[in-house]
């Protein structure tokens, strides 16, 4: 008997610990599988809720979620990879977006006049009819250009071409070009919905450029200079230009990216900056500043000393000429008037 009751207790023990799968409620919970949720529309046991609450809603959100997985189970599976995968259906409760409804993309020049223009795109066929070869072409991809090579193997030289003018370098050519202006539109059709500004240099080599090019051209050539034109001598008559021809480079910064928590700690470090108690000091500059202080003092003593203590020069009858070794001239001797008059003390004769 004791080993039947061990036995019994034990089975209990297990049961308390993995519940059964099969769960009642009195009214059926609505299911959402698509979107894994789970609706019940029971009424709440109010007086077990006051006096177990945190038992009681563990027990409740664990059959609701049994009864869920129950009918997940209930769903075609298969195996991936050693897994064992079910495909949910489609969900019945619309969610509300996390995000914005995507923008329609804009349109393309050709589609914005296609559109003002009623002009409707047609599907082309694949292969196309040709007379030369008598058979059906590729419209393009595979064996397009080996069908071309013996479609073209002789080219007409037109009257007024060079006769020597090699006509397939020259179709070769104009092919190249088709494909560069392609794509020159197709950048210029993502940077127009971008909205993105680009600089009008490197303007493209025409053969028969518009007025409108050369009125670019012009005004890009003006401001290329250092000075962006603004030295530059005016041509007659040629009006100011009253816009930027080239775009400046506006960096703006996005705000809306920026956390309270950066802003903040941004804030906190000029405030820091500005009322620090020890104020920044660059070492090098002061001690610059220090010794050149320092060697301008000692200038200006060496200087005050000069102008004290120099030698002073001796006072000589001898001319400067005669004490560089140079020629003295000798003076003139005349007669000699003993009376005072007015010439001097000799009163000499007076020479015209």
């Amino acid at each position: 008997m004791d080993i039947l009751e061990d036995i019994l207790q034990k089975e209990a023990k297990k049961s308390e610990k993995y519940k059964t799968t099969d769960v009642e409620k009195n009214v059926e919970l609505e299911l959402d599988l698509g979107n894994l949720l789970a609706l019940d529309t029971n009424d709440l046991n109010l007086q077990e809720l006051k006096s177990h609450k945190e038992k009681y809603l563990l027990n409740l959100a664990r059959d609701n979620t049994q009864l869920l997985l129950n009918k997940l189970w209930d769903l075609p599976s298969e195996r991936r990879e050693d897994i064992v995968v079910a495909k949910l259906p489609a969900g019945t409760l619309r969610l509300p977006r996390e995000k914005p409804c995507p923008k329609p993309k804009p349109l393309t020049k050709w589609q914005e006049y296609a559109l003002e223009k009623g002009i409707k795109k047609k599907k082309k066929t694949n292969a196309v009819w040709d007379d030369i070869v008598q058979k059906w072409i590729p419209r393009f991809g595979y064996k397009k250009a080996e069908l071309e090579r013996q479609k073209d193997w002789v080219l007409e030289v037109p009257g007024n071409a060079d006769p020597m003018e090699d006509q397939f370098a020259k179709k070769a050519e104009k092919k190249k070009e088709k494909v560069s202006k392609n794509e020159f539109q197709r950048l210029r059709n993502i940077a127009k919905a971008k909205k993105i500004k680009v600089p009008k240099e490197g303007l493209p080599s025409v053969a028969n450029p518009s007025s409108d090019l050369l009125n670019t051209a012009a005004k890009v050539a003006r401001v290329s200079t250092a000075s962006l034109g603004k030295f530059q001598p005016k041509l007659p008559k040629e009006k100011t230009l009253k816009e930027n021809v080239i775009a400046p480079k506006r960096v703006k910064r996005d705000h809306s990216k920026i956390s309270s928590i950066d802003e903040k700690s941004s804030h906190l470090k000029i405030i820091d900056s500005i009322l620090g108690k020890k104020p920044k000091l660059d070492i090098e500059k002061a001690v610059n500043r220090q010794v050149f202080q320092e060697q301008h003092e000692r200038s200006e003593e060496k200087k005050t000393q000069k102008s004290k203590g120099g030698k002073k020069r001796r006072k000589t009858s001898i001319p400067s000429k005669a004490r560089k070794g140079g020629k003295i001239s000798k003076p003139r001797v005349g007669k000699v008037n003993t009376k005072k008059g007015k010439g001097g003390v000799g009163g000499g004769r007076k020479r015209r």
